[in-house]
């Protein structure tokens, strides 16, 4: 063998080993999955944009559960709505036709997301109503470009989220509420797969195919084992051989009594904010709208949340090891409305100052402080260690803060993001530290909600 085939088999042997995509393949089953690593542009993120969008946006009324609630529940409110707005032989599909997205601008949409400080975007490619907001070949004349919009609303906003350096991803709904082979397989407790082989798995793997989504948020497997919806086949397809492999990630809704144990990151229950750290990386996907995910016409403002509640929400997320999803439900025209495009912008104030405690970070020893209970707590690696964030969800009214948690040195250095200069600070009478906090005059104020102090040459 010559010296340069030898030279040559060294280095193809070393890439082998280092390339986990030539080397690591994994098994239709959960232990193998699990083991996956997390990529860590998800964990780094921290903010991501959920839209729920839809025919439910039509109606605009009750939540996005409008069908179901209207035929299967028979809710009162939305059968009295129906009676007093619609002819008796209205159906909800009747509804489709007038899901136009006449003011849709992806663009605009992808603007707003960005200046909102997301880092990922996560459109309903279809929900439990089973209308595709693209045009699937497996759902015929029930999808957005054959009826409603006459567009490919998912392929437009991939488009323009990606020109924006946002991540894409899709959620995506197993099962749809009244498709008669999904009833017929619930009929024959989930024994037959018609549903599953003609309608769920052909969609995921056309979206997939087609858009590459860099998030595949599934929700709707209800009480379905994930041996019937083959989830762990099509999640071994997508680590190993599917166009987003290596950057992919994956929620925890694949079958019954699966969420809160298998999948990526997990989601455990909706708007799920544990308020202490877990073990396993997880989302908070929540809603700015209290009530529901879909637009409603006639919410009150008391039903949005402030943005001082917001923030509480992200930041308390973030100090536990989680990322925030945020919902916004669009109109049925294609516009996100003024308050929750408030909601979004002052998110993006926020954070253009703050951002440096939030992005990148790791959870700290500590969550929330040990005597000052609104104050929470983020890391980030640097040059001398590691640099602690203490988040103050309220300013000190006496000018003086107290911390019990961090655990000073002679290095200890306190200042406030946004603000030039560093603070005075004291070790506490019981270790901890005693902050003093200079007079700072409204207009010099670095943000309206939420200071973060900065904790260098801390020992903890």
């Amino acid at each position: 063998m010559s010296k340069f085939c030898k030279i040559f088999r060294i280095i193809f042997v070393v890439h082998l080993l280092t390339d986990v995509s030539l080397t690591v393949r994994y098994d239709p089953n959960w232990k193998s999955l699990d083991s996956r690593p997390l990529p860590d542009w998800y964990d780094d993120a921290k903010l991501g944009i959920f839209i729920h969008w839809g025919v439910f946006s039509v109606p605009s009324f009750s939540s996005e559960w409008f069908w179901y609630d209207w035929k299967q529940r028979g809710l009162p409110g939305i059968i009295d709505f129906m009676q007093k707005n619609y002819p008796p032989d209205f159906t909800y599909p009747d509804f489709a036709p007038e899901f136009k997205a006449e003011f849709y601008s992806p663009i605009e949409w992808a603007s707003l997301f960005k200046q909102a400080g997301a880092k990922y975007v996560v459109l309903t490619s279809k929900h439990h109503e089973g209308f595709t907001n693209w045009p699937s070949k497996y759902s015929f004349n029930w999808n957005a470009n054959d009826t409603g919009p006459n567009r490919d609303l998912v392929g437009d906003l991939a488009d323009a989220v990606r020109d924006y350096s946002l991540k894409f991803g899709l959620y995506h709904s197993m099962f749809e509420w009244f498709n008669p082979l999904y009833k017929s397989d619930a009929a024959n407790g989930f024994k037959t797969q018609n549903f599953v082989k003609s309608k769920t798995m052909p969609e995921l793997y056309e979206i997939v195919q087609k858009y590459k989504p860099e998030v595949v948020w599934s929700d709707g497997d209800g009480d379905a084992p994930a041996e019937y919806w083959t989830s762990q086949e099509f999640l071994a397809w997508l680590y190993n051989d599917s166009p987003v492999k290596d950057t992919v990630v994956v929620n925890d809704r694949w079958g019954k009594n699966i969420s809160c144990h298998h999948g990526g990151f997990f989601t455990c229950a909706d708007r799920y904010n544990p308020g202490k750290l877990q073990t396993h990386k997880w989302e908070n996907a929540m809603t700015i709208d209290h009530y529901s995910w879909g637009y409603r016409r006639n919410a009150p403002l008391s039903n949005y949340l402030t943005i001082e509640e917001l923030l509480k929400t992200f930041i308390t997320t973030v100090s536990c090891g989680g990322n925030m999803l945020m919902n916004v439900g669009p109109t049925s025209y294609g516009r996100i409305v003024p308050i929750m495009e408030e909601r979004l912008k002052q998110m993006g104030e926020w954070l253009g100052v703050n951002g440096e405690a939030i992005y990148g970070t790791r959870p700290w020893s500590h969550q929330n402080d040990t005597v000052s209970k609104d104050v929470w707590y983020t890391k980030k690696k640097s040059a001398t260690g590691y640099t602690v964030y203490a988040i103050l969800l309220q300013w000190p009214k006496a000018g003086t803060l107290t911390l019990g948690a961090p655990q000073t040195t002679t290095a200890t250095v306190v200042s406030l993001l946004g603000y030039q200069g560093n603070f005075n600070w004291s070790k506490g009478p019981i270790g901890g530290i005693e902050i003093k906090f200079p007079l700072i005059g409204w207009n010099m104020m670095p943000c309206k909600w939420a200071w973060v102090l900065k904790l260098d040459g801390i020992s903890n």
